[in-house]
């Protein structure tokens, strides 16, 4: 039998915890389907899940469904969830994109598209809630053209949309009119299918249908299914999909080991349990992994299939499996060999706010509960503050991660926190070339020299050695490029340093040659770098996003004036039949604030995407944030704590 591991994905309230629950009820793992209105739902355990009817974590079921087992992963779709997105998105043999019949494409839609299409994820397209007033079909299919991509094959049409009698039907290979639509969207990619087109050949239903799954395994076009989760129309159609378009890699069960840690959760006595996604070999109950440079030994494993994870003595290639007894492991760890390598395709956390207990003497117990939850989000970022554990920042994709983090503390640590004001995570930029160069050897037997100047790296910086090769020990360079990561996380103003090149342009071993060690490089590079991004210049940027308003003609005065205060760059407005468009920038700590005022300022009939734009530089005195830890920009301070480090 093979296996699908098979992501759910969709903007928030398109519907897709209660498709994961309808597929399962469809294969017979469920007996009676759970609601997500009435918080009974098999993947939305968490209880605060179940109260505010939104998928929080990604979670895992299982099917079996034409000799496919199928590991569905249901992943959040409130934006301020996507790091659990992303953590399934490298584990993942194909994905169901579901969007609304009624709202269409919406701003997480594209953003989740986007990365599928840059992982080359296969991907269908199930457009539900056809049962919903205002459903249309065909409005259905130009939205997605329009707003998502061209490269779409409808697989049929629905009957009596925006009713309860709502329906699917199927378009059937021996339509000479449906083959001729599918040879149309496939020849583009495939030359021998150009010719018949161009001929206007008739190319045989198995033909179109091979065809058809060989360009959705390689991504280059999307099935659309259309349905109700709710009343189960398209609900067969959409599982013969799946399983007959979407490929399921051949497990290489005679490779060593590779797996990757996906999710990470602890149970009620505090024991860790990671979820893998094995892509080779096996592991066993009682084998030792080396983790973090650490022994563990697996004690359990639990297999996902036919619904729930059940006992196993071994994981094999293709399992989703949990597995207890890797006490150090943490999210991203892999097992074995890596097998692949997704780069981060969402923005990361551009806001932060300050965490406090009620207790000021919880601050320990308080910082030992968010390392914990760093385990399973590590995109937190947990940070010391001014006032050390007593002010403690944290990274945030929005109000309602606040929200889940305070009733988390809550409830699973018997923390009662408040949180500050939330605030922008600024970034900084190289405004010219630096250069530093540290000779002097004393308390480090090294010399270091680097050059830091703008780069275009995508929100990231680029580290290159100009030295001779074969002057420094690898150990030694490696110590310096690392260093080199660490200190870009604090400039000039105390915010991360982003779009720059470092060049290494001198290194030496001085003096001592028995006694110097990369330790001497390491503790050395943070100086220098901060000297050069000092004689580089810095401006401080805050994250933007780019906002599109739907509203009602009326509204758009007082949309603009609360635009205009909040310092938005705005677009003329352009018209879409009765409605108007209203596009522009924003900063993107003032979204929250448009989204709450904006069902108020247009009678509850506006509605907004917006998605991260990049970064603008700030006008008047840059925001300054207080370095934690040594404070490189200081040489006294530096050295002495490193000293009292040594000390100790």
């Amino acid at each position: 039998m093979r296996t699908l591991n098979l992501g759910i994905l969709a903007h928030v309230d398109a519907g897709k915890t209660s498709l994961t629950e309808r597929l399962l009820f469809h294969a017979g793992v469920i007996k009676t389907m759970g609601g997500v209105d009435t918080g009974d739902t098999q993947t939305d355990t968490l209880q605060l899940e179940r109260e505010r009817g939104i998928t929080i974590k990604a979670a895992v079921a299982s099917f079996v469904f034409n000799d496919t087992r199928v590991n569905l992963l249901d992943t959040p779709g409130h934006p301020d969830f996507i790091a659990e997105v992303e953590r399934v998105l490298g584990i993942l043999d194909g994905a169901v994109l579901v969007v609304s019949a009624v709202e269409g494409v919406q701003a997480q839609t594209r953003v989740l598209m986007r990365a599928l299409a840059r992982l080359k994820v296969p991907t269908i397209v199930f457009v539900n809630k056809i049962d919903r007033r205002g459903a249309d079909d065909r409005h259905a299919l130009a939205n997605l053209r329009s707003r998502l991509s061209d490269a779409i094959v409808p697989m049929g049409y629905a009957t009596a949309p925006g009713t309860p009698d709502a329906a699917f039907v199927a378009f059937s290979w021996k339509d000479r009119q449906f083959r001729s639509a599918v040879l149309e969207a496939l020849a583009e990619h495939d030359d021998r299918l150009l010719e018949a087109f161009a001929d206007d050949a008739d190319v045989p239903g198995g033909t179109l249908s091979a065809a058809l799954a060989m360009q959705t395994a390689a991504g280059s076009v999307h099935p659309v299914f259309f349905g109700s989760a709710i009343t189960g129309s398209g609900i067969g159609e959409l599982m013969n999909g799946v399983t007959a378009l979407l490929p399921a890699p051949v497990p290489e069960t005679d490779r060593p080991a590779s797996a990757a840690v996906f999710k990470v959760e602890r149970t009620g006595a505090g024991e860790k349990l990671a979820y893998l996604r094995m892509f080779a070999g096996s592991v066993r109950v009682r084998d030792r992994l080396s983790i973090a440079g650490k022994d563990n030994r697996i004690t359990e494993i639990e297999v996902f299939s036919q619904g729930q994870a059940g006992r196993r003595d071994l994981a094999r290639a293709g399992d989703i499996a949990k597995v207890r007894g890797l006490s150090d492991v943490r999210i991203g760890d892999w097992i074995g060999e890596r097998s692949v390598y997704v780069q981060r395709q969402f923005s990361p956390p551009m806001l932060e706010s300050v965490v406090v207990p009620s207790d000021p003497t919880e601050a320990p117990l308080l910082w030992k509960a968010l390392l914990q939850m760093t385990e399973q989000d590590p995109l937190i970022n947990l940070r010391q503050g001014d006032g050390g554990q007593d002010a403690i920042s944290i990274s945030l994709y929005g109000e309602v991660q606040k929200e889940v983090i305070e009733h988390t503390l809550r409830v699973d640590y018997g923390l009662e926190v408040h949180f500050l004001e939330t605030s922008p995570i600024y970034i900084e930029r190289v405004v010219g070339t630096g250069r530093a160069v540290d000779h002097a050897p004393d308390p480090f037997v090294a010399t270091v020299g680097l050059i830091v100047e703008p780069g275009d790296c995508q929100g990231r910086h680029r580290f290159r050695s100009l030295i001779d090769p074969g002057s420094l020990p690898f150990f030694a360079l490696k110590a310096v490029e690392e260093a080199v990561e660490e200190t870009l996380k604090q400039g000039v103003f105390g915010w991360q340093v982003t779009d720059c090149v470092v060049s290494l342009v001198e290194a030496t071993r001085m003096r001592k040659w028995a006694s110097s060690t990369p330790a001497d490089h390491r503790h050395l590079t943070p100086l220098v770098l901060a000297a050069a991004l000092e004689a580089a210049g810095t401006e401080v940027c805050e994250p933007m996003d780019r906002i599109s308003i739907e509203m009602p003609p009326e509204a758009l005065p007082g949309v603009q004036s609360l635009l205009a205060r909040l310092g938005a760059s705005l677009e003329p407005p352009t018209s879409n039949g009765s409605i108007l468009v209203l596009g522009g920038t924003i900063a993107a700590i003032s979204v929250h604030s448009l989204q709450r005022a904006l069902p108020s300022l247009t009678g509850g009939l506006g509605t907004m995407d917006a998605e991260f734009f990049g970064y603008r530089a700030l006008n008047g005195p840059p925001p300054v944030r207080k370095h934690a830890g040594p404070n490189h920009f200081s040489r006294s301070e530096y050295l002495a704590r490193l000293r009292g480090a040594r000390q100790s």
